[in-house]
C-alpha cells in the first residue's frame, strides 16, 4: 500500500497526545512501555498505516524532461539550422541536424533521469534506523517500518524517526529549527501539558519526525507516522524545488553562451560578405549553415554532466556516495583532510586490552567483540572481586552485544559489555535486575555518564551512583580511592600513582575510561530531582585501556595523501597523549595539541602553528568548526570526516563533509558524501577518482575547444579570402566530423586510465577556473595549428585539376581535419604528460575506428555523393598524413617544454602556475 493510499484516520484519542499522560497515550495506542508491540501487531498496523515515509513531490515526467532539454539554446540554434536547410532544399543536412538534436535531447534526458535515480538510490541507502522495543526486545530496524504504538529509544545524534509522545527522558534536548524555526535546542520532558491548544513549538513532551536529538536520552511511543506527522503535513504543501547547477556547470554554460555568440557573429560576417560579393541567397545560407554547425558546441554541457555522473557512479562503486554531482568536482581539489579517528582510521572494533583495578594491573585477552578471553595478572596475587567494576561496565552503558558479536550502540560501550562477559557477568540480565532510578547521560560538554541504582553490595542493598568517563574528568570529581585490599583512602594518597597509570596506558595509544562510585542511601528523591548535582565526592574504582586497532590500509592511505600534497590531521576526543601515539603509528607528522591549548590560541597563532600540528586531542565541536574555518580562510579545500552528532557542524562547514555510513543520522544529513564502509582509505580513493574525473573534463574541453576554434577560423578565412568559392567544408562534412570522427577521440579521453603519478601532484587551485587566460591561449594556439594545416592542405592541393577532381582541395582539407582530430585526441588526452606513453593501446584501438571511417568517406561512392568528397591518390593520402602529423608533433613538443620548465625551476613556480596547463585548461 502506498503512502497516499493508506487510511488517513489515526488511532482515536479523546485529546491531543501532548494533553494526555503517558499511560493514557500507551492505552490509546494499545502498546506497552516495557515490551512494545508484538510482531503480529506490528505487521497488522503496517498493513493499515503503510510505510513511515514522506511522499515526495512527483518528479517531472520523461516527456517534460525531454521538452526542457529541447528548449536548450544550443538545440534551438540547431533546429533553426535544420529549418533553413529545408528551405534551401538541403534535405540530407536537415535530416542529419535533426538527428543531432534528437541525440542531444535523448542523451540529456537519459542523463537527468539517471541522476534522479542516483538520488533515489542514495535516499534508500540512507534510510534512517531506529532502536525499537518489540516483543520485549530492543532491536534496530529501518525507520520506515515504524507504526503507531512502537516504543523507540532515542539518544544524542539520532534523527527522530516519527512523531512521538515522550515516556521517559534524561537531560533531553531536541533541535527543531526545521519544524518551528527555533534555532536553539529545546528542552524536553514527559510531563503532561494540560492545555490542548498549546502551540507546536511549546509541546515539550513531544518529539517530531526529522528533528534531531542534540543531548540526552529518551523513550517515546510513536503517535503518528509518514504523511500524518507534522513534517508530513508540511511536505504536502510544498512544491519541488529545481536543483541548482554546480559552479563547473555554470562556468561551462557561460562558456557555451560565449562560444555561441562567437559562432553567430562569424555566421553574420560570412553572410554579409556573401551578399557583398553578390552571391545568391541559397549559397549564402548554405555557407551560414556550415559555419553555424561547425561552431555550436552542442555536446559540451551534456558531456560534462555525463562525466560527473560517471564519476559519481565510480565513487558509489568505491563505497563513497556523493549527494550532488558538484561534489565530484570539489573532491579533486581537496588539499586538507581533518579526520576523525574512531572507525575511520581504525577498525571501530573496540577491545579492552589493559585493566587497572584497585591499583593493580591486569591484561585482557580476546579480539573484537567475541566474549571469550582470559584476564591475567602477576603470579602469586589473588583474583580480586570485580563486582563494583562489573556494575559500572554493565549499568553505565547502553550497548548490547550478541553472542555472535553483533553490536547495537556505541562501540566503546560494547567493549565494556564484552569485558563484563569475560569476568563472568551478563550485561542484559544485570540491567534487568538493577534498573536505573536516574541518570546523567554522556555529553561531550562534560565527558562523563552517571547512573543511579539499588545494588547488592556486601550482602545488602544500597542506593549507589556509578560514574564512567575520561580519567581526568572522573578524578576531578573523586575524593577517595580503593587500595588492593579494598581499603578506602583519600585520593591524594594515590593521585600520583593513578595519574601515572593513566599516562602509561595513554602513551601506548589506549583509550582510557575511568570508573567511580558513591553511596547515596536515603537520597533517592533528591537524586531523581537533580541527578547532576550528585556527581561528586566519588570513590575511584579503576580504569580500562581500550584499543581500536588501525585499519590495515590506513597507513598506506595517509602516505598516498601526503604524496598528493594533502595535509592529513587527526581530530579526536581522545587525550592528546593517546592521540599522539596513534598519529605517530599512522605517520601523520609531528605536533599534537589538546583542546585547552587550542582554545588558548588566537586565530593568527593557530594559522601560524598549523603546518606543525597534525594531531588534535580532547577537542570540542566548536574546536572542529573553528579548525575548518581557519584552514579555509588560509586557502585550503577541507574534507572533514565524522560520525557523531558533535561532528555535524564541522561537516557542514567543510568543503567536503564526509559522514560515516554507521554514524548518526544528523551527521549523514550534514555531510556531502557518505563512506558506506567507514574507511579512510576510501576517502583517499574518492579524491583520486575526483582528480581523474576533473582531468578528463579538462582534457575534453581542451580537445573540443581547439577543434571549434579551427573550424571557425577555417570558415572565416575561406569566406573572407574567397578560398574555394568561400566553401571550406560542406555542412554534411562538418556534421560527419561531429558524428563519426570527433566522437571517438572523446571516447578515448573518457576511457583513458588515470596517470600513475596523479596522486604525486599537489592539489589544483580551485580559484583557477577552467577557462582561464593560460588555458584559453592554449586552446586558441592548438586551434590555430589545426586550422593552419587544414588551410595549407586546401591551398597547396595539386593545380590544374580536371572537372572530376574539382573537389580534391576540399576533400584533402576534410581528410587533414579528420586525421588531425584523431591524432589530437591521442595526444591531448593528457597534459602535461605525454599522450604517447603507455598505456596507449586502448586509445589506439578506439581511434582506428574514425581512421577507417575517414577512408570510407573519401573512397566509397555513396559517401562521396553524400559528402561531396572525391577519391585521393596515394600521394595525396601521404600528403594529408604528413600535414596531420604536424599536430601531435607540435603538441608533444609544447608539453615537453612545459614539463622541463616545471621540473627545472620548481622553486620559482607556484603550485597554481605549475598546474595551470594540467588542470585549468
Amino acid at each position: 500500500m502506498s503512502v497516499t493510499d493508506r487510511p488517513v484516520t489515526p488511532p482515536s484519542a479523546p485529546a491531543p497526545w501532548h494533553a494526555q499522560d503517558p499511560d493514557a497515550v500507551l492505552s490509546a495506542l494499545s502498546s506497552n512501555a516495557r515490551t512494545g508491540l508484538t510482531t503480529d501487531e506490528t505487521r497488522a498496523r503496517a498493513q493499515r498505516y503503510g510505510e513511515n515515509v514522506i511522499a515526495a513531490e512527483p518528479a517531472p515526467s520523461m516527456w517534460a524532461t525531454a521538452l526542457r532539454q529541447l528548449r536548450d539554446p544550443m538545440n534551438l540554434m540547431l533546429i533553426a539550422v535544420a529549418v533553413v536547410s529545408i528551405v534551401i532544399d538541403e534535405i540530407p543536412t536537415a535530416i542529419v541536424v535533426a538527428a543531432l538534436v534528437l541525440l542531444n535531447v535523448v542523451m540529456g534526458t537519459q542523463q537527468e533521469l539517471k541522476a534522479r535515480a542516483s538520488v533515489d538510490a542514495l535516499a534508500k541507502m540512507q534510510t534512517p534506523q531506529a532502536r525499537v522495543i518489540r516483543d520485549g526486545t530492543l532491536s534496530q530496524v529501518d525507520a520506515t517500518t515504524l507504526v503507531p504504538g512502537d516504543v523507540v529509544e532515542l539518544e544524542a545524534g539520532d534523527i527522530v524517526p516519527a512523531d512521538g509522545r515522550l515516556l521517559r527522558t534524561a537531560t533531553l534536548e531536541s533541535q527543531e529549527a526545521a519544524l518551528t524555526g527555533e534555532s536553539a535546542p529545546v528542552s524536553k520532558d514527559p510531563s503532561t501539558l494540560p492545555d490542548p491548544d498549546v502551540s507546536l513549538g511549546d509541546r515539550s513532551n513531544m518529539v517530531f519526525q526529522n528533528t534531531s536529538i542534540t543531548r540526552g536520552t529518551a523513550t517515546m511511543v510513536v503517535t503518528d507516522t509518514g504523511m500524518h506527522t507534522e513534517m508530513g503535513r508540511i511536505a504536502s504543501m510544498l512544491s519541488a524545488v529545481a536543483p541548482s547547477k554546480s559552479p563547473l556547470q555554470r562556468e561551462l554554460d557561460t562558456l557555451t553562451k560565449i562560444l555561441g555568440l562567437i559562432a553567430w557573429l562569424a555566421v553574420a560576417v560570412i553572410v554579409v560578405i556573401g551578399f557583398v560579393r553578390g552571391q545568391d541567397l541559397t549559397t549564402v545560407l548554405l555557407l551560414g549553415i556550415s559555419m553555424g554547425i561547425s561552431a555550436i558546441p552542442t555536446g559540451l554541457p551534456t558531456f560534462v554532466q555525463a562525466m560527473l555522473a560517471y564519476g559519481a557512479r565510480q565513487l558509489a562503486d568505491a563505497k563513497a556516495v556523493v549527494k550532488n554531482l558538484t561534489d565530484v568536482e570539489t573532491l579533486g581539489a581537496t588539499s586538507a583532510i581533518n579526520s576523525d579517528k574512531t572507525g575511520t582510521l581504525t577498525m571501530n572494533q573496540m577491545t579492552v586490552r589493559s585493566l587497572y583495578f584497585h591499583t593493580r594491573w591486569y591484561t585482557v585477552g580476546g579480539e573484537g567483540y567475541a566474549k571469550t578471553g582470559a584476564i591475567t595478572q602477576a603470579a602469586g596475587e589473588p583474583m580480586p572481586d570485580f563486582t563494583m567494576l562489573a556494575y559500572g561496565l554493565c549499568l553505565d552503558s547502553d550497548a548490547t552485544v550478541s553472542d555472535a558479536g553483533e553490536v547495537v550502540g556505541d562501540p566503546t560501550e560494547a567493549a565494556l559489555v564484552v569485558l563484563a562477559a569475560k569476568v563472568g557477568v551478563d550485561a542484559p540480565l544485570t540491567r534487568q535486575r538493577y534498573p536505573r532510578v536516574a541518570e546523567v547521560p554522556f555529553d561531550s560538554a562534560y565527558k562523563f555518564m552517571a547512573t543511579f541504582h539499588h545494588l547488592e553490595i556486601d550482602g545488602g542493598t544500597r542506593f549507589v551512583e556509578i560514574v564512567k568517563g575520561g580519567p581526568d574528568v572522573v578524578l576531578d570529581r573523586c575524593t577517595h580511592a580503593f587500595r588492593p585490599d579494598r581499603e578506602r583512602v583519600p585520593l591524594d594518597e594515590l593521585r600520583d600513582e593513578l595519574a601515572a597509570a593513566n599516562r602509561s596506558m595513554s602513551e601506548k595509544g589506549l583509550r582510557v575510561l575511568a570508573f567511580a562510585a558513591r553511596n547515596l542511601d536515603g537520597a533517592e528523591d533528591a537524586v531523581t530531582a537533580d541527578p547532576m548535582s550528585f556527581v561528586g565526592e566519588l570513590t575511584f574504582i579503576g580504569m580500562v585501556g581500550i584499543i581500536d586497532p588501525l585499519r590495515p590500509e590506513a597507513v598506506e592511505a595517509v602516505r598516498t595523501a601526503h604524496e598528493a600534497g594533502i595535509e592529513v590531521r587527526m581530530i579526536t576526543g581522545d587525550h592528546a597523549i593517546t592521540a599522539s601515539a596513534i598519529g605517530a603509528e599512522l605517520g601523520l607528522g609531528g605536533g599534537a595539541v589538546g583542546g585547552t591549548e587550542l582554545q588558548a590560541m588566537s586565530d593568527e597563532e593557530l594559522t601560524a602553528a598549523l603546518p606543525n600540528l597534525h594531531v588534535f586531542g580532547r577537542v570540542t565541536p566548536q574546536d572542529k568548526l573553528r579548525l575548518a574555518d581557519v584552514m579555509q580562510r588560509g586557502g585550503a579545500v577541507v574534507a572533514m570526516t565524522g560520525d557523531a552528532v558533535n561532528d555535524a557542524a564541522a561537516l557542514k562547514k567543510a568543503d567536503i563533509g564526509v559522514a560515516m555510513g554507521s554514524g548518526s543520522e544528523v551527521t549523514k544529513q550534514a555531510g556531502k558524501m557518505v563512506l558506506t564502509d567507514d574507511n579512510f582509505g576510501t576517502l583517499v580513493t574518492a579524491i583520486r577518482l575526483g582528480r581523474s574525473i576533473y582531468d578528463k573534463i579538462v582534457s575534453y574541453i581542451r580537445y573540443q575547444m581547439a577543434k571549434l576554434f579551427s573550424l571557425v577560423l577555417l570558415f572565416l578565412a575561406a569566406s573572407i579570402f574567397d578560398i574555394n568559392e568561400g566553401v571550406a567544408l560542406t555542412p554534411l562534412m562538418v556534421l560527419f566530423q561531429h558524428f563519426f570522427i570527433t566522437l571517438f577521440p572523446v571516447i578515448a579521453i573518457m576511457r583513458d586510465p588515470a596517470p600513475p603519478n596523479l596522486m604525486n601532484k599537489p592539489p589544483r587551485d580551485p580559484r583557477q577556473p577552467i577557462a582561464n587566460r593560460t588555458s584559453f591561449t592554449q586552446w586558441l594556439a592548438y586551434g590555430i595549428l589545426q586550422f593552419a594545416i587544414t588551410l595549407a592542405a586546401m591551398l597547396l592541393a595539386p593545380g590544374e585539376l580536371s572537372p572530376d577532381e574539382a573537389n580534391v582541395p576540399m576533400t584533402m582539407a576534410f581528410v587533414v581535419m579528420s586525421l588531425a582530430s584523431i591524432m589530437a585526441g591521442l595526444v591531448m588526452r593528457r597534459d602535461p604528460e605525454s599522450g604517447l606513453t603507455a598505456p596507449v593501446l586502448g586509445a589506439l584501438k578506439v581511434l582506428t575506428i574514425p581512421l577507417v571511417v575517414t577512408v570510407c568517406a573519401v573512397e566509397l561512392g555513396f559517401l562521396q555523393d553524400l559528402l561531396m568528397t572525391t577519391s585521393l591518390s596515394g600521394a595525396q593520402w601521404l600528403t594529408c598524413l604528413g600535414w596531420a602529423l604536424i599536430v601531435p608533433l607540435v603538441v608533444e613538443a609544447d608539453k615537453a617544454i612545459r614539463r622541463r620548465r616545471i621540473a627545472g625551476a620548481p622553486e620559482t613556480i607556484t603550485t597554481s602556475e605549475a598546474l595551470v596547463p594540467a588542470r585549468a585548461r
